[in-house]
């Protein structure tokens, strides 16, 4: 299916028929062990549930096209996919990642990570000057990149930073998630790895957690990668692999309605008069809007986060005041969320007080745009 538009691959789940039932769904494998051959071989490839999976694989294979990539591996978690890639650093290895990212990984960073001996420089990662100057040559093994990142939707140049690492030995991690692979390919830009956190745009339906990893090339590391996730237990169920599955069949349809209803609020709430800013790369207000057009194919993602005008607690009385729009966390679902993102960070968050995090869902765009107008004006 290497000829066809990834709409029409992910539609058709590569296009594999079942050999023995033919059929078109892709059937969930649950077996849990593997009979060897009369010779003690495994010629199937498969010997036990905890490294093998047949659904898991068929998830996999479509990943991997999907990123133009020579490997994936799904996990349990888009936690467990990025705690897997720390783990094969070393005590003692410098590590680069960005001063505003997913909060959960940037906190176990700050904590876990430096109490197993890594040594973790908080950088601006929009500032691609910062990151190479952070760069320390045969120290730094790894730079993690976020890009739109979370909340404030800022965008890294994944192909310059790339290039400086490389230059003192160091590999590039992007978290890809609301990028997706349909609007970015890290590894085209000379990424090394990609994390999805599947639970979000790939699944799409809120019912699977789910992590990814793709791989530009099937080194040592992803080797190392791969026995982390055997040993450590981390794949993912057969089920949830089955239900990943489903949920991409529809990626590229989703994806398209996200981008296009989240780009048309943006553009409404830019000009509202309870809002203070708009934060969402496709404005050409946007300070990386000219980097996000050059690096950002088909759409800007269908997040974006508001500035509510009467900081902290004008903001809470607005995502209280909501009927359609869902008060959780998470995105990337067919259901559009709102939330208030400091009070899930804490204290030490850079989250600005006063900002709601958007997550566009498929509804009807005029629906979403009077619900939020409405909760602004009352609030």
């Amino acid at each position: 299916m290497s000829q066809w538009k990834p709409r029409t691959f992910l539609a058709q789940a590569l296009g594999k028929i079942d050999a023995g039932s033919r059929a078109i769904v892709p059937p969930i494998h649950v077996s849990t062990t593997y009979e060897r051959d009369a010779d003690n071989q495994y010629r199937s490839g498969n010997s036990y549930g905890r490294p093998d999976n047949e659904t898991v694989r068929e998830a996999e294979a479509i990943l991997a096209q999907l990123e133009h990539g020579a490997g994936a591996m799904v996990l349990g978690s888009g936690m467990s996919a990025a705690v897997a890639v720390f783990s094969t650093l070393s005590p003692g290895d410098h590590v680069i990642a960005q001063k505003v990212m997913y909060w959960a990984l940037r906190n176990w960073l700050a904590t876990e990570g430096v109490r197993r001996g890594l040594e973790v420089s908080f950088v601006d990662a929009a500032d691609t000057a910062a990151v190479a100057a952070a760069l320390q040559p045969g120290r730094t093994k790894l730079v993690w990149l976020e890009t739109p990142s979370n909340p404030l939707w800022e965008v890294c140049d994944i192909a310059a930073i790339a290039k400086a690492a490389h230059a003192v030995g160091a590999r590039v991690a992007v978290d890809s998630t609301c990028a997706t692979p349909l609007l970015t390919r890290p590894l085209e830009l000379g990424a090394d790895l990609v994390m999805h956190a599947a639970t979000k745009y790939l699944n799409g339906h809120s019912d699977v957690i789910a992590g990814a990893l793709i791989t530009a090339q099937l080194d040592e590391t992803w080797a190392s990668l791969q026995r982390i996730r055997a040993s450590h237990g981390m794949i993912l169920g057969p089920f949830e692999a089955f239900l990943l599955i489903r949920g991409m069949r529809t990626l590229d349809l989703r994806v398209r309605a996200a981008c296009s209803s989240a780009l048309d609020l943006a553009t409404r709430f830019s000009a509202h008069p309870q809002i203070e800013a708009v934060l969402y790369p496709g404005l050409p207000s946007h300070p990386q809007h000219a980097l996000a057009c050059a690096q950002m194919h088909g759409g800007f993602g269908g997040m974006l986060s508001i500035r509510v005008k009467g900081g902290e607690a004008r903001a809470i009385a607005t995502a209280a005041r909501v009927r359609l729009w869902k008060r959780a966390t998470s995105l990337g679902g067919v259901e559009s969320l709102i939330e208030h993102r400091a009070s899930i960070e804490g204290a030490s968050s850079p989250c600005p007080l006063d900002l709601l995090r958007l997550s566009v869902g498929i509804e009807d765009v005029d629906d979403l745009f009077a619900d939020l107008d409405a909760a602004l004006n009352a609030a």
